[in-house]
């Protein structure tokens, strides 16, 4: 049986942690509005659910035992993250020169950026897989996994929205600052890659 009073506030928790993706569901509600963030946001939680279903399989216990892929994971999730950061960065000087009245992004390229940024991460599937058999009812381990990889996404839904309505609100308070908004989210970025390369690898206990 889940033990859904602990699951629920220890996963919500995880859903809420600043890192890449809800950054970037951030800087797409001060860009563009919550909606635009949260139609994205979707390309985040398609991945979310192989990546689940893989965990269950074993692949984080692979990652966790094996130093070289990991390690080939790791590089290319940092450099991906690294070069994002870059191109955030960057794109605050047209925001400058064009104007905030237009759409800095498309939908489909914004949704290409968070399915990226989520399948080059291998820190999610060891999430998936060191913190879900922990509630995992062992007679029934399939379908209590089904259970705690949806609960995960609603939870994850929920902290979507709330980032990207931080970003919105921030925006319309300085409105005026959005470029400087925008490469400070480049920074960030950047500094996940740079985070993200220098990790270690986790073990398997």
């Amino acid at each position: 049986m889940i033990d859904w009073v602990i699951f629920v506030p220890a996963c919500f928790a995880l859903n809420l942690a600043f890192g890449p993706n809800n950054l970037l569901a951030m800087t797409n509600g001060a860009k563009s509005g919550v909606g635009f963030a949260q139609k994205a946001a979707v390309g985040r939680l398609i991945v979310f659910i192989p990546m689940i279903g893989l965990s269950a399989l074993g692949l984080g216990v692979v990652l966790s035992t094996s130093a070289l892929v990991f390690s080939v994971v790791k590089v290319i999730g940092a450099a991906y993250l690294i070069w994002l950061g870059i191109s955030l960065w960057r794109s605050a000087k047209v925001m400058e020169t064009s104007g905030l009245g237009m759409e800095p992004s498309t939908v489909r390229r914004a949704f290409r950026r968070e399915a990226t940024v989520a399948i080059s991460n291998p820190k999610a599937i060891l999430i998936f897989a060191a913190f879900f058999p922990q509630f995992v009812a062992v007679d029934a381990f399939w379908q209590s996994y089904v259970i705690l990889g949806g609960a995960f996404l609603l939870m994850e839904a929920i902290a979507i929205s709330v980032y990207a309505t931080f970003g919105k609100v921030a925006s319309a308070y300085a409105s005026t600052k959005l470029p400087m908004m925008q490469r400070v989210s480049g920074f960030m970025m950047c500094l996940f890659g740079a985070l993200l390369l220098a990790s270690p690898q986790p073990t398997s206990s």
